[in-house]
């Protein structure tokens, strides 16, 4: 029993470098479909709601796995649970390599979702295995090439997917993680025995809170046609508030629950759970709607650019993203997670009003989607860095879960509701939505942002070293 009370074992450079190499695989590995998402919906005849879902469907596995994974890793390590992890996300990069159709590039994408439990597992090994104030530095880097990783899946997709198949834009990726899960394996230490708690998964309440994601998903979907099926969509909303009691329920009564409702219920996991929805949707609006801008023939009012050319429109704002997550960790180690998180609702804000008032030339696009990045990374790293490092380190997996969660939430329910606006607003028998849809989500989006700047002010202003 003395042995695990021994310290834990320290790691160096090479171990965080591992860990951020993985983050970058996975990176790439997730952002490959946004710059590709138009030559996708051709190739395989997508409906504009079936390119919204296959742009969140890897968003919704990871919402339900992330919690999991943080208990689990909570649980038995950090390390253990990452490998085993990963072989899933390997396991669906293949076959979204080699689908022939879009069942099973879904398919595909939902294996690959699970991808999103790898940050808070990477959260653990640091806090482990580093002083709080390095901790605290390592995780605005792991998270920085994360996004990071997402700028080199951004470039490459467009002339990879063009240039060979959209089969290798998933290929390549997928050969990355599996090299960079075995150097975290080599790299990393043995986790230390697990606790003895033998409570198992809360399955009822993953159950539940699938059903909830999959039927808020099909609300949002029909929203446009409500008029000619308001029963289907009222049945559906009814489901929907079911599922969400049922879920409470679950959760309140579980002894060892997917989500701890009483660790939400504290202030600061609470108050970054709610501004973290909040800006990621008004986030995933522009992720979806500038590439769908960008691809509006020239003689419409777009541009009528490729995948390869949407992945370099967006190269810059990719840029600023991986920027983001070393500077929000440095900020808020400085001046304290608050004045990190206001700054970073005011840019997002006035680059969201900014795209509604002008975006008639691509560089309007440009540096708006670059001043969305940026304010975004700052935001999420902020509120994650703070929330894992306020609550005792064995809480650091769920902890960070919940808020990675309501970010995986935020980002669904804004592609969703973008794809609902453009649907909404494309005239019969015309493959191009009216200009002002893409105004309405932009100005949409910007007013809900501003208004989280309340839910800012009441923040902690966070340890400063």
């Amino acid at each position: 029993m003395t042995a695990t009370l021994a310290p834990p074992v320290r790691i160096g450079r090479a171990a965080v470098g591992a860990l951020g190499m993985l983050a970058v695989a996975t990176g790439a590995l997730e952002s490959v479909v946004t710059p590709t998402l138009p030559l996708l919906q051709r190739e395989l005849d997508m409906s504009p709601a079936e390119g919204a879902l296959l742009s969140i469907v890897l968003l919704i596995t990871g919402a339900l796995i992330t919690p999991v994974a943080g208990k689990l890793g909570d649980r038995y390590g950090g390390k253990r649970v990452l490998i085993r992890l990963m072989a899933v996300v390997c396991t669906g990069g293949l076959v979204s390599a080699l689908a022939p159709n879009l069942p099973v590039l879904l398919l595909g994408q939902v294996l690959q979702g699970a991808m999103v439990g790898a940050l808070p597992l990477s959260f653990i090994l640091v806090r482990e295995h580093l002083p709080a104030g390095e901790a605290k530095v390592a995780i605005g880097v792991v998270s920085g090439l994360f996004v990071g990783g997402g700028m080199a899946g951004t470039l490459s997709a467009g002339p990879v997917a063009e240039g060979l198949s959209r089969h290798w834009m998933f290929a390549l990726p997928t050969i990355a993680v599996i090299g960079s899960t075995l150097l975290v394996n080599r790299q990393t230490p043995h986790d230390a025995p697990g606790r003895s708690d033998d409570t198992g998964v809360d399955w009822p309440g993953l159950a539940l809170l699938s059903g909830t994601l999959v039927t808020l998903m099909l609300v949002l979907a029909l929203a446009p046609d409500f008029a000619s099926q308001p029963l289907i969509l009222g049945a559906l909303i009814v489901v929907l508030a079911a599922f969400v009691t049922g879920w409470i329920a679950v959760e309140r009564r579980a002894v060892s629950p997917m989500v701890d409702l009483r660790m939400l219920a504290r202030p600061a996991v609470w108050k970054s759970c709610v501004l973290t929805f909040v800006i990621c949707v008004g986030t995933a609006v522009p992720v979806y709607l500038v590439p769908q801008l960008l691809a509006v023939p020239a003689d419409e009012y777009g541009f009528g650019a490729g995948a390869t050319a949407i992945g370099f429109y967006l190269l810059p704002g990719a840029v600023a993203a991986s920027l983001a997550g070393p500077i929000s960790g440095l900020g808020a180690r400085r001046y304290g997670s608050r004045a990190v998180v206001t700054a970073g609702i005011a840019l997002l804000a006035a680059g969201l009003i900014a795209l509604a008032a002008v975006h008639t030339e691509i560089w309007h696009l440009v540096i708006g989607k670059m001043m969305i990045a940026l304010a975004n990374g700052l935001c999420v790293t902020a509120m994650v860095t703070s929330t894992a490092t306020s609550v005792d380190r064995g809480d650091t997996g769920i902890a960070t879960s919940l808020v990675l969660v309501t970010r995986v939430l935020g980002f669904a329910v804004g592609v969703q509701a973008s794809g609902a606006i453009l649907t909404a607003a494309t005239p019969s028998g015309s493959d191009v939505p009216a200009e002002s849809a893409f105004v309405t989500g932009f100005a949409i989006a910007g007013a809900v942002t501003a208004l989280s700047l309340l839910v800012a002010r009441t923040m902690s202003k966070g340890v400063k070293a």
